[in-house]
Parts: structure tokens; C-alpha cells; sequence
């Protein structure tokens, strides 16, 4: 299942912030939420521990379930890269990941929802599925009859779009479209995670 409750409070249990939003509240209450978040000792964590909350980290970071992370992780296993980093690209190449790092959306939340009622093209055709898997070269836009709505009209300022823009995406914020000039590679992906210790997790 994938965690629905105050997207905040991952950011607290993950022990950094995983949206914009959650960089305040974050600097404001560091530690884990709870009765006893101020007395967890994060440092005092297993190893088995560890691997678990980077695993989780990277399912919150992306917003999918242990169910999509477990197929994501076999696809990751029959690629000839290094599975880690293979994990990594196949979750940066979803669909709602892409329209947050674009700047179309202000998180990953909001790039789900925008997807799922349909307000996002692929090549010109609607896609609802926030999952599809984006290859080079294809475009991705806003449909033409929901660019006037409020989160619309603030991407097209670039109001959500980062300070750089990631070098696999070619934005234009303004027409509110993109396109995939390549393949994400792992070092150009932004993730506060150690896919590593991920890769740990599954494999022991």
C-alpha cells in the first residue's frame, strides 16, 4: 500500500526532508514524529535497520508501494547495469517523476493527481497512468483545455521548477512541455538515498 496520512511526517521518520514543503517543518521538528520522536536515538539503528529506511526513503521519495517497488526492483535485476543505480533510473523514468522534475508540479503528490485525472499528454495522447515508464524522445504536455487551472498557470511561470534543470529534460515551461532527450543516468539523479544499502535489502 502506499502511505496516504501527512506526507510531512515521512520526511521526519526518514530523517530528511523529501518535498520542498517539508524542508521547514523539517529545520523546525528533526526528529522522528511521535510521543518519543525527541528521545529516538537515530544512531542506535541495526544494520538491518538502516537498509530498511533507505528502501523506504526511496518509496516515499517516489510515492509507489512495496508491491511496485518489488517489480521495479526485479526489472532493475535483468538489466545489465548495476542494479542500484538500474533501480534508481526505472523510478526516475515514471511519469509522475518526470512532471515534478520538470517543474509542472510542486510535488510528487500533486504529479500523480495531475496524471491521474488526465490532465497530461505523452506524444499528444492522454495518459492516466502515473507509473507509464517514459522513453527518450517522447513529449510530454499539459492538455490544452486544462492550461488556464491555477497549478498550471504557476508552472508556466516556473513557479515549481527547480534552480537547474535536470540535463535529460528539455523544458519549456511557458508552452508547459517537455521533452526526454535521454536516458536519466544515476549521477544526474538528485535522491537522497543510497540505492546501495536498497540494493542490500533485497539481496539479503
Amino acid at each position: 500500500m502506499r502511505y496516504t496520512g501527512p506526507k510531512v511526517r515521512l520526511s521526519r521518520r526518514a530523517g530528511v526532508p523529501l518535498t520542498r514543503k517539508a524542508v521547514r517543518y523539517f529545520e523546525e521538528r528533526p526528529y522522528p514524529p511521535g510521543e518519543h520522536g525527541r528521545k529516538t536515538n537515530r544512531r542506535q539503528t541495526g544494520d538491518y535497520g538502516l537498509r530498511l529506511m533507505e528502501k523506504q526513503k526511496l518509496r516515499w521519495y517516489y510515492d509507489v508501494s512495496e508491491r511496485q517497488m518489488r517489480r521495479y526492483w526485479d526489472m532493475a535485476l535483468r538489466s545489465p547495469g548495476r542494479s542500484g543505480a538500474e533501480l534508481v533510473v526505472l523510478l526516475e523514468s515514471r511519469l509522475a517523476s518526470l512532471v515534478l522534475r520538470a517543474g509542472l508540479a510542486p510535488s510528487i503528490y500533486a504529479a500523480r493527481q495531475y496524471i491521474a485525472h488526465g490532465h497530461i499528454t505523452v506524444d499528444g495522447r492522454k495518459v492516466d497512468i502515473p507509473s507509464y515508464l517514459v522513453k527518450p524522445g517522447q513529449v510530454i504536455a499539459v492538455r490544452e483545455r486544462s492550461r488556464r487551472m491555477q497549478p498550471f498557470v504557476a508552472a508556466a511561470e516556473g513557479v515549481y521548477a527547480d534552480e537547474r534543470i535536470a540535463s535529460y529534460l528539455d523544458v519549456n515551461h511557458a508552452e508547459l512541455r517537455f521533452t526526454v532527450v535521454g536516458r536519466p543516468m544515476r549521477e544526474q539523479i538528485v535522491v537522497p538515498v543510497d540505492e546501495q544499502m536498497v540494493v542490500e535489502f533485497y539481496s539479503r
